[in-house]
């Protein structure tokens, strides 16, 4: 299936790869503008820019069925315009940023398995060592197709011992909670596709009862993983020096600066988190 959209606002796809490129396990090309996307099916998808930010027109290669390629539109935030927040935040003390980054949108993770794999090996890591365990476990693990890594299986990792996670450098601890989570969703008891269907709140309740998974961690797979578009962490060290930046001052902002803040940003806090990241990157 090829499917060719045009978008009626702004885009920046440029800016997106520019994100994405930071993931190494990501399979793209900057210069010819697309991204090759591992779908849950095992299978391949790219996504092709042909326009420009102000005109933004995809080629979108691969999909076998509408649920799938509904799903690639989900991820790159095909199907919902932007300027309803770029407006919303026109007259707030973020505007600057807006401006400087309009048409940034949130990308989300590309599978939900991943999202939370990703998560709880970048825990207190600095993101250099975070990316370099990150692809040790998919290479050793995952699979390779058309040049594109796949992110292991649950199945694959649940029937791991902790030794095997350990000759990759992985601390004791996170490879019992990388095998613990894997196992409750090979399993059935933890299933993310229906868990996706809950509220913030529930999904954080249900997701904090498994060892490794803090409201750090459940907070990103409700922002990268879900795309939901409320969220700020606000214990984020990136997110207190951008506006230390922004607001051009001498501390960085203390929590309760930081939330006295929210109603004049929400419903979009996830769009103030994702702007501000970008200001400092």
């Amino acid at each position: 299936m090829i499917e060719t959209i045009q978008l009626d606002f702004l885009y920046d796809f440029d800016r997106v790869l520019d994100r994405l490129s930071m993931d190494p396990l990501i399979s793209l090309n900057k210069e010819e503008r697309y991204v090759l996307v591992p779908t849950e099916e095992q299978l391949v998808c790219k996504v092709q820019a042909t326009g420009t930010t102000e005109s933004p027109t995809f080629v979108i290669e691969g999909a076998i069925n509408e649920r799938q390629l509904q799903n690639i539109k989900e991820i790159f935030h095909f199907d919902r315009s932007l300027e309803p927040i770029h407006t919303h935040f026109t007259d707030t003390n973020l505007a600057p940023i807006f401006e400087e980054h309009r048409g940034t949108p949130i990308i989300r993770e590309f599978s939900l398995y991943a999202t939370l794999m990703k998560s709880i090996i970048h825990q207190q890591l600095n993101l250099s060592f975070a990316h370099t365990l990150t692809t040790r476990f998919v290479h050793t693990f995952g699979e390779q197709l058309d040049g594109v890594w796949f992110y292991p299986k649950p199945e694959v990792i649940g029937q791991l011992k902790v030794e095997d996670l350990r000759e990759l450098q992985f601390s004791t601890r996170k490879a019992e909670y990388v095998i613990g989570v894997s196992q409750a969703m090979a399993s059935g008891e933890l299933n993310l596709q229906a868990l996706a269907l809950q509220d913030d709140e529930t999904i954080t309740q249900i997701l904090v009862k498994y060892r490794g998974i803090g409201p750090w961690t459940a907070g990103s797979f409700l922002l990268f993983g879900l795309g939901r578009p409320n969220l700020f962490p606000l214990a984020d060290i990136g997110l207190q020096n951008a506006l230390k930046k922004l607001w051009t001052t001498t501390d960085k902002p203390k929590a309760e600066e930081i939330s006295s803040h929210f109603p004049q940003w929400s419903p979009y806090l996830s769009y103030a988190s994702l702007y501000l990241w970008r200001s400092i990157e």
